[in-house]
């Protein structure tokens, strides 16, 4: 038997429940009188013994108090705060039952939601377990009550900023930082108006010198921080964070409003931003800012980039379309592959990052970004955009159904493939039920992409290729 770190409510008895599935938030779903109950802590197949914390008419939320009969895959969570931190979710099972968990919780997905099942599952796209998250958002909150600065995600459930002292899923350098950023918050003037901290790792370019002592392939990691400040800070605080900055090789950035005021701290001095990342396989170099979106997981973008455009399979004489296309992180690769890429994005901001980044790399000639509202895509507005060849489409957790129901359109001409990589299994699915259903469309493959180890979070990518288009429905 097992005793549960995680908490529960006091005021309703203990109920024994077993465990059935797993659901996308990463707890476990079980039937007891009819009702389903989501049972934090749990895992499939398992028999716990529960407290419900919440109780609607159609579903209760219990708290694991102890496990009874354990999965096989279940494991010693890593971190001292599993369970009180809501950074995680999985840590209590194996890595790789966390993969396949993902990939049926997929399935499953395409299938209730989008009535839809891939001829082929992919195998999943998977990197490191532990140390992975290149980007996070940080709350920092003065808390007298508990000796002074919390710095950290928020508790589970909560938006009280867990008393966390480290963290598994940062690199180790940044998980030390932790609770040094404690003592110099607590002792700037404006601790109080200090609410975030953004953090963005990446490596500097080719031309930033590493230490001689390193290894021959080594590259210099830059660390960013951008504090999200309510009031500017005094002299003596920029000092401070100058020095804190010199001592542990931090690039300090001042965010006083929306992502775009971001300065940085020495910005009078001349000082510029060498944050990047490299898709090796494409020999492309992104620069970006550290509020720019990038994804979390350097290493598995990587793969995830040059898997992508493998199953899209560009050939050279190809016009291709990016859409969702960011700074670029698909369209750069792609332009390397074929004649022309054109990338569409709803923010002129990033628009603009990416046309800078393309002619950095030496791709102008082959890259054209435009900005347009997917969400709103029409027909005619799809036609503006001239014939394209193969599609990607990499969509933020909205999906993309405008885009979708523009190429089921029986006047839409239809590319030979398309991609779609996916960070929400409900509205892949029912994208994919409006291409498969409404536009004749066949869904060749899907798989999982682990971006996010010791969590429930599921990333994917599916491929559609064009299929026999339906008559249209009788008058």
């Amino acid at each position: 038997m097992t005793r549960s770190p995680h908490r529960a409510h006091p005021a309703s008895p203990p109920v024994t429940f077993d465990i059935d599935a797993l659901d996308l938030e990463g707890h476990g779903v079980a039937r007891r009188d009819g009702k389903v109950a989501f049972v934090r802590g749990a895992l499939p197949g398992e028999r716990v013994v529960a407290r419900i914390v919440r109780s609607k008419p159609r579903f209760d939320v219990a708290e694991t108090l102890e496990v009874l009969k354990e999965n096989p895959s279940r494991v010693r969570p890593r971190c001292p705060h599993f369970g009180v931190c809501g950074g995680c979710s999985l840590q209590h099972l194996d890595s790789r039952a966390q993969v396949s968990i993902k990939g049926r919780a997929l399935e499953d997905t395409l299938w209730h939601v989008g009535r839809v099942r891939p001829e082929t599952v992919l195998r999943p796209v998977v990197g490191p377990s532990w140390g992975y998250r290149f980007r996070a958002r940080l709350s920092v909150r003065h808390v007298p009550k508990k000796g002074g600065v919390l710095v950290g995600f928020h508790e589970r459930g909560s938006s009280y900023v867990a008393d966390i002292r480290e963290c598994h899923v940062l690199p180790p350098n940044v998980s030390a930082l932790l609770l040094p950023l404690r003592e110099l918050i607590a002792g700037l003037s404006i601790r109080d108006r200090l609410p975030q901290l953004e953090l963005a790792i990446g490596e500097a370019p080719a031309d930033t010198a590493v230490p001689a002592s390193a290894a021959p392939t080594a590259r210099r990691q830059v660390v960013a921080l951008v504090a999200r400040v309510l009031e500017p800070p005094t002299e003596a605080d920029r000092a401070r964070l100058r020095e804190f900055g010199v001592v542990h090789d931090i690039e300090w950035w001042l965010q006083s409003k929306g992502p775009d005021t971001i300065e940085l701290l020495d910005a009078d001095r001349g000082a510029v931003s060498r944050l990047a990342y490299r898709l090796d396989e494409f020999g492309v170099v992104m620069p970006y800012r550290p509020t720019d979106f990038t994804q979390v997981n350097h290493a598995v973008n990587a793969v995830l980039v040059g898997h992508a455009i493998r199953l899209l399979d560009p050939q050279p004489t190809d016009r291709i379309a990016d859409l969702f296309c960011g700074l670029g992180n698909f369209s750069l690769p792609l332009a390397t592959r074929c004649a022309h890429v054109l990338g569409v994005e709803g923010s002129a901001t990033l628009v603009a990052r990416a046309h800078d980044a393309a002619a950095s790399n030496g791709l102008g000639a082959r890259t054209e970004f435009a900005q347009a509202n997917l969400f709103d895509l029409t027909p005619q507005a799809w036609h503006d955009l001239g014939g394209f060849d193969r599609i990607l489409v990499d969509p933020p957790r909205e999906g993309a159904l405008a885009v979708a129901k523009v190429l089921s359109d029986p006047t839409t001409p239809r590319p030979a493939r398309l991609v779609y990589v996916s960070c929400n299994p409900a509205t892949l699915a029912r994208d994919a039920a409006v291409l498969v259903h409404e536009g004749g469309w066949v869904l060749r493959a899907a798989g999982v992409v682990n971006m996010f180890p010791q969590t429930s979070h599921v990333e994917s990518i599916a491929v559609f290729e064009p299929g026999p288009v339906p008559a249209p429905a009788p008058p």
